[in-house]
């Protein structure tokens, strides 16, 4: 038996057609909308971006009076060894200074640096090495024992009129280091522990010798009435190192 199912009338408003009689319209709402901030300065708080205001607030880098540029050239850049504190033309004055060992020019010393000085020990230390000798941290090692050891020495021959600091001290002991570095050049074509090489060794000890005392006598005060003691420190220091170049 089929059930029955009661179906409520279907009441039509008044004129017949549900289609032709007026409606009252439903008025499309806006899709939810955040709160705007209270702040109008910060527009990018605002999901609405159609009404933010575009920021005004930015502005084109503006490069110096100088004209110095993206489009610039490098010309008028200064060198890197320049910047670096390295000057080459200094550096070449006080080798050629060296090379005369009766006219050491003192005067192109008074500005100590270390660049040359550090050149000098790694040539020496490159030409112990074609020789088959590793002395790279044994040169570096006794050069700083060496500096230290003449500093004290000084001082304490010239006392409290001493003015020799350490850092002068170091620079002129490796810019003299450069006649044993010639000496270690030539030793790659002499026999070793030979009269030759003995000969040789005395003869570019005292040119060391010789240089460094003449430089520190006339650049430190009160040196010149101990000169044969600083150069017996002197003779010492370079003895030692033409011993590497020997054994």
């Amino acid at each position: 038996m089929a059930k029955e199912f009661n179906v409520p009338p279907v009441v039509f408003p008044s004129g017949g057609n549900p289609g032709s009689g007026p409606q009252q319209r439903r008025v499309p709402t806006a899709p939810f909308q955040p709160p705007r901030p209270a702040n109008p300065n910060l527009p990018f708080m605002s999901f609405d971006i159609g009404s933010a205001p575009p920021p005004t607030s930015f502005s084109a880098p503006v490069f110096g009076a100088t004209g110095v540029g993206i489009g610039s050239s490098f010309e008028d850049e200064p060198p890197l060894l320049e910047e670096l504190g390295i000057n080459t033309r200094q550096i070449w004055r006080k080798t050629i200074s060296i090379l005369n060992p009766f006219r050491a020019n003192a005067n192109l010393h008074e500005d100590a640096d270390l660049s040359g000085p550090f050149i000098f020990l790694i040539a020496f230390g490159l030409f112990q090495l074609l020789a088959g000798k590793i002395h790279f941290g044994v040169i570096l090692g006794w050069v700083t024992f060496a500096s230290f050891f003449l500093y004290v020495v000084f001082n304490m021959l010239a006392g409290r009129n001493g003015n020799l600091d350490l850092y002068r001290c170091l620079s002129l002991l490796g810019y003299c280091m450069l006649p044993v570095v010639i000496f270690s050049a030539f030793s790659l074509f002499i026999p070793q522990g030979g009269v030759v090489a003995y000969s040789m060794a005395a003869v570019f000890v005292l040119w060391s010798t010789r240089v460094c005392t003449c430089l520190l006598v006339e650049l430190a005060s009160c040196g010149d009435e101990h000169r044969g003691l600083i150069a017996y420190a002197c003779f010492l220091i370079y003895t030692l190192f033409s011993l590497l170049v020997i054994f």
